[in-house]
């Protein structure tokens, strides 16, 4: 054989024992490290109080009951990580937890009512985004040695959905304010707004203005029959700034394409009405994409109440 035949095969020879190599190296390392599967979320509380935060935790059962039991050993339970701790962990006990209809019902101890009004928000939020995440778990509620719990404000404290607390950036949950906004949302014809009052919390890193315009965005909850969205959900909000009592909106170009019945003119005043119900806003500047739209007849607007009806009125 000559040379530079046995070196064209010994290269040849080479490259294809490298490319098996490798093609069993990548087996081997996804036989080591299968993807996981049933992996949770369980939210604790920063020793700083001002967040919670997501550690991945692998379930074990499949059993609801025993996944419940798994994620309340796991929020009593301190984490690794020291900059946090346990909310079930936190001076007070759960003295019974069941499951059923889609809700778990906990009730705590009355020590529950010994902690500050924003570690109390932060552990109802670890708790509630924990639990939630159950396949057949929508809502929780909490009770006080069965008594109802109400929270700082002296408000009824019901059932808690994951959405009441709202998230500002997907991975931390900060400090979190009540908020109560009005609303304006779409009759049925499209033709005229209805207030509605909506109460979340949400997080102090979030202005309020946004909170509001994301909300519209989100749409009716539900709660209210006869309120429709004004709003295309695709919306996005580029974003928002408030100057001298003028909220600047600034909004991508779903905007501009409209749900059911509702024109460009009743979607602006929703956002319109509901900014300007808050104390330090008078008007509102609507872009698109940076720029005011050619078919607005104005660069600003302030509340216009003429387009708002009463569940009722408008039939």
């Amino acid at each position: 054989m000559r040379a530079g035949t046995r070196n064209g095969w010994y290269h040849t020879a080479c490259a294809v024992l490298i490319a098996v190599w490798c093609l069993l190296a990548l087996t081997a390392c996804a036989e080591e490290e299968p993807a996981q599967e049933n992996v949770y979320s369980v939210y604790y509380v920063s020793n700083s109080e001002t967040k919670v935060e997501a550690h991945d935790y692998v379930m074990q059962s499949d059993v609801p009951d025993e996944q419940l039991d798994e994620l309340l050993a796991c929020l009593s339970t301190m984490p690794d990580r020291m900059e946090y701790k346990a909310p079930l962990a936190l001076g007070f006990q759960v003295l019974s937890a069941r499951m059923e209809d889609g809700k778990v019902a906990l009730d705590v101890s009355g020590e529950y009512r010994n902690m500050s009004p924003v570690r109390e928000v932060l552990v109802r939020a670890a708790i509630v985004r924990t639990l939630t995440q159950l396949p057949d778990v929508k809502y929780v509620s909490i009770t006080v040695e069965g008594e109802q719990l109400y929270d700082n404000a002296g408000e009824l404290v019901g059932l808690m959905s994951a959405d009441l607390f709202i998230n500002n950036d997907g991975s931390e949950i900060n400090t979190y304010e009540q908020a109560r906004v009005m609303l304006y949302f779409a009759d049925a014809g499209g033709d005229h707004l209805i207030a509605s009052y909506r109460e979340k919390y949400y997080s102090t890193n979030t202005p309020l203005e946004r909170f509001v315009v994301e909300e519209l965005i989100a749409g009716p909850s539900g709660q209210v029959s006869g309120l429709y969205p004004t709003i295309n959900p695709n919306t996005r909000i580029i974003n928002i700034m408030t100057r001298d009592g003028i909220c600047y909106v600034n909004l991508d170009s779903n905007f501009l394409t409209a749900v059911n019945n509702v024109s460009t003119e009743m979607a602006v005043y929703s956002i319109v009405n509901s900014l300007a119900e808050l104390n330090h806003i008078n008007r509102v500047q609507i872009l698109v994409e940076g720029e005011v739209p050619a078919s607005f007849t104005t660069a600003t607007f302030e509340r216009n109440l003429d387009f708002v009806t009463t569940l009722g009125e408008e039939e």
